[in-house]
């Protein structure tokens, strides 16, 4: 399940299917996986041809179906321990608390509610680095910088659908949200990464 967060509060809880929908957030194009796409393998080669048992090989274990790990949702992979930053805080401020934190995005709240997400992207519009020293900064909130809304998941929800958001959204992470509307976790590409590699073998895209 997951939820829009914004400036007004909540504007959206529903299916993966039915966020689709929603016009508050663009969506983009998701590129086809290639399994099931026998196309892509090209044609059917002569058996002569050096390679083709290989080939063909490869083509049975598209259709097998693999002994699979357990499954896993967000709250068994997201981070606990939230470095959060505020709608009226300045940019420099925020860029900061980010390298201080080494982190690359952070949650924004306004009076403790969720309102969106910040990143290093969105900083960057708003100020100039070099060599580590902040400067060229421009009078901005990160209000003014971070993307809002804010697609959200709730602590159950199946990570595989979880990495399909990040994927059509173009996010690089998604806040989790507990029943009662609170920040209770944050999720990143980079901590599905760490379990796809750390504990294999996971049933994350089936």
């Amino acid at each position: 399940m997951f939820s829009i967060y914004g400036m007004s509060g909540p504007v959206f809880r529903g299916t993966l299917e039915q966020l689709a929908q929603v016009r508050e957030v663009a969506r983009l194009r998701q590129a086809p996986a290639l399994a099931g796409r026998e196309d892509e393998l090209g044609p059917e080669l002569p058996a002569s041809t050096p390679g083709r048992a290989a080939l063909e090989a490869y083509r049975r274990v598209l259709h097998q179906d693999l002994e699979r790990g357990p499954l896993y949702h967000a709250h068994q992979l997201m981070q606990r321990r939230l470095l959060c930053v505020q709608a009226a805080d300045p940019v420099e401020r925020a860029w900061r608390s980010l390298v201080q934190g080494a982190v690359h995005q952070a949650p924004v709240l306004e009076q403790g509610h969720l309102v969106g997400v910040v990143g290093e992207r969105n900083l960057l519009t708003a100020l100039n680095v070099d060599q580590g020293s902040v400067r060229d900064v421009l009078e901005r909130r990160v209000a003014d910088v971070m993307s809002s809304p804010v697609v959200t998941a709730d602590p159950v929800t199946d990570i595989r659908r979880v990495a399909q958001v990040m994927l059509e959204f173009d996010v690089d992470g998604v806040p989790v949200v507990d029943a009662q509307g609170l920040l209770v976790g944050f999720i990143s590409r980079g901590d599905i990464l760490r379990a796809v590699l750390m504990d294999p073998p996971l049933s994350l895209w089936r």
